[in-house]
């Protein structure tokens, strides 16, 4: 990719889907060698939980390694960035579905969704890369119920295991860049939902 994002201000905030760390890790590192400026975000259980993917502490140094900057890890932290106009784009990568939920009714009880609600105040897009087992079962309403919301997009979306987890749909991660680029744009990249066959990224 040859993508310039110098200048591109970018909140950019975990949510607890674990497994997905190391793909989210990848794509921060990328945005950042493309020039653009993170603030890193974490939700209380992304930044509080030790998993087999990585204990907490080290999430932490490599996240705020990548970004060259402290994460932001509180409510009273996350709620300045709409008053200084700190972001142009706000990503969720990984967005689970329980965070999914709150941003469709309006919660604001997180770290997270205190930075996305600061930072719709100007009307300025937020991305979310889902990650959930169930985004096509109880979640589907609130996932749906953003993609009809004005300043939402999505990262395209992969069933990772339509047989095994039908229910299930991740974010291709790889897509990250170029959904921050039609985001920015007011575009949302489609198809939203595809098969593994079907994409010539991997």
């Amino acid at each position: 990719m040859n993508k310039n994002f110098s200048g591109l201000r970018i909140g950019y905030a975990l949510t607890g889907s674990f497994c997905t760390f190391e793909k989210s890790f990848q794509q921060a590192k990328l945005l950042t060698d493309m020039g653009a400026e993170l603030i890193p975000i974490m939700s209380e259980h992304a930044c509080g939980i030790s998993t087999r993917f990585g204990t907490a502490q080290d999430n932490i140094r490599r996240f705020e390694n990548i970004c060259g900057r402290s994460i932001i890890h509180t409510i009273e932290d996350a709620e300045p960035i709409g008053p200084k106009e700190l972001t142009d784009i706000m990503v969720v990568a990984p967005c689970t579905s329980n965070t999914a939920a709150k941003l469709a009714m309006s919660i604001t009880d997180s770290t997270v969704t205190m930075a996305v609600k600061s930072h719709l105040r100007s009307g300025k897009p937020v991305l979310l890369a889902i990650a959930s087992n169930d985004s096509l079962l109880g979640s589907a309403a609130n996932i749906g119920a953003l993609f009809n919301r004005k300043n939402y997009y999505f990262v395209p979306m992969l069933q990772d295991d339509c047989v095994k987890k039908p229910g299930s749909l991740v974010a291709e991660f790889t897509m990250l860049p170029d959904a921050v680029e039609a985001a920015m744009k007011g575009v949302q990249l489609r198809p939203i939902i595809y098969h593994g066959e079907n994409n010539d990224k991997k």
